[in-house]
């Protein structure tokens, strides 16, 4: 399968002046977004953690989060995305100990795994991809201001954090993400290496036989899991910034001890908190233990990448997104409408979108909304078509090709990617064969002129399919095409 570089959005001349409103998790409301820095956004997405081949479920996330990158570049901003890799954890050494092989090499044969999913999916590549056991200087930095503030604790080689200690103390926020109450809690890691209280989880964990470990201040050891967000985050993009970002099974315990550890260590850290809901199937949330994983080359046996892309990018990115082949279908004929269009209206270059556009994605990101009004542009395109207004029609595909590509799914600019030959042969296969889909379809529209005597339309039809270098010849088997010499 082929990777597809789909370009950033490029920066039009005419700048959105509209209210960015984001729902923010952590106030439980939407609220205007007004950036840290004027005319810059910092955003922390927590990825990937590699123990295995992604689903559609965890790319769900990036494409969300790809499609608000994209819409703050299209504004004007300059973006600084991070998006980080948890290079270690239980779970992957875990794992890697049950197929005989080494961590690192199997967090990095499944990380090369997400990373090619993404670009096929055309999310664009983050600013910086830092892996947790790149920073563990930032890590011990962050642990010895937790120590000296009073709310982290070493004890036989391991740091934890004091959960009472920041509950106690003047301005604590703890439980404003996820809406738990500390007592109403259940006790998180086992205490057996000497924690205070049930509620403490650990920054820092003491080694053990057979696992990777690193020098600190306490001991030999590894990262536990909230610090490295914590540390990477502010280390990229400052002690406080805009945007952390991430799946709403993160929210607790993962960012509510992020957020903890930030603010007690004196950070402000993030300004706003966004979190994309899961996809399922039947009803229940996909993930490996229960066995409806949707693994993404077999999506790709069904439809193209930029086909899954707008299905997992059609649905609010706080709504649930319901799998199922018929809805899998029915996106990828939606975005097929898109494409027809366009292709029909001659791939103009791409203009501006329309109030109505921006205001769906002004308003917390509406992606549904901003679908809808590239559809009703090409319903008035296909109009202007039939009714033989070509430079009506090349206009509207310009808005509608802008407007896709600050979704990610302009028909242009990924046909221009597989058009450069983007990993060799598959990549001209894959562009003769849209290309015969594109042409086919057509043929059929001037078949239906040629049988309705409507001579204008065929003939149309015959000279827009020219002017792209397409030659057509009517044999007895049917009409054949051929690119020009």
């Amino acid at each position: 399968m082929r990777a597809v570089p789909v370009r950033p959005t490029a920066r039009l001349a005419c700048v959105t002046s509209g209210i960015q409103r984001i729902f923010d998790t952590s106030a439980r409301r939407s609220r205007v977004f007004e950036p840290v820095r004027e005319g810059h956004v910092s955003i922390y997405l927590c990825g990937a953690t590699p123990q295995s081949s992604p689903h559609i479920g965890h790319l769900r996330s990036g494409v969300a989060f790809d499609i608000v990158r994209r819409w703050f570049l299209a504004k004007g901003y300059d973006v600084a995305f991070v998006r980080n890799v948890t290079d270690i954890d239980d779970k992957i050494l875990a794992k890697a100990a049950e197929n005989g092989r080494p961590w690192w090499e199997w967090v990095s044969t499944y990380e090369r795994e997400f990373t090619r999913a993404y670009n096929l999916l055309g999310v664009l590549p983050p600013s910086v991809e830092p892996r947790a056991t790149g920073h563990v200087t930032q890590m011990v930095d962050y642990m010895r201001r937790l120590i000296d503030n009073g709310f982290a604790y070493e004890a036989a080689g391991s740091v934890y954090f004091d959960v009472a200690a920041w509950v106690r103390a003047e301005g604590s926020d703890y439980g404003s993400i996820s809406g738990n109450r500390v007592e109403e809690m259940e006790p998180g890691e086992p205490d057996n290496r000497g924690k205070r209280g049930p509620h403490d989880f650990a920054l820092w964990k003491a080694a053990k036989p057979g696992e990777p470990s690193w020098p600190t201040p306490w001991g030999e050891g590894r990262p536990g899991w909230h610090i490295e967000c914590s540390a990477m985050a502010t280390w990229y993009l400052g002690g406080s910034f805009d945007i952390h970002a991430g799946g709403l099974d993160l929210q607790f315990p993962h960012h509510e001890n992020e957020q903890a550890q930030s603010h007690a260590a004196g950070d402000g850290f993030a300004t706003y908190w966004m979190h994309n809901h899961w996809v399922t199937m039947a009803g229940e949330k996909m993930s490996k233990s229960l066995g409806n994983v949707l693994s993404i080359d077999n999506m790709l046996s069904t439809v193209r990448p930029v086909e899954l892309r707008y299905y997992l990018g059609s649905a609010h990115y706080r709504s649930v997104l319901e799998y199922s082949p018929e809805a899998l279908s029915e996106a990828a004929a939606g975005y097929r409408r898109i494409e027809d269009f366009v292709a029909r209206a001659g791939t103009p270059e791409k203009t501006t979108w329309t109030p109505q556009f921006e205001q769906a994605l002004n308003d917390d990101f509406s992606v549904p909304k901003a679908l809808a009004e590239i559809h009703n542009h090409v319903r008035e395109g296909n109009k202007a078509l039939a009714a033989g207004d070509g430079a009506r029609a090349s206009e509207i595909a310009g808005g509608v090709r802008a407007m896709a590509a600050v979704l990610g799914v302009d028909p242009g600019e990924w046909a221009r990617a597989a058009g450069e030959g983007v990993g060799g042969a598959s990549s001209s296969e894959a562009a003769n064969k849209a290309l015969d889909v594109l042409v086919a379809a057509e043929l059929e529209r001037r078949a239906a002129a040629r049988a309705e005597k409507d001579w204008a339309s065929a003939d149309a039809v015959r000279d827009r399919l020219a002017a792209a270098g397409i030659d057509i010849t009517d044999t007895a088997d049917g009409p054949q095409w051929a690119l020009k010499n």
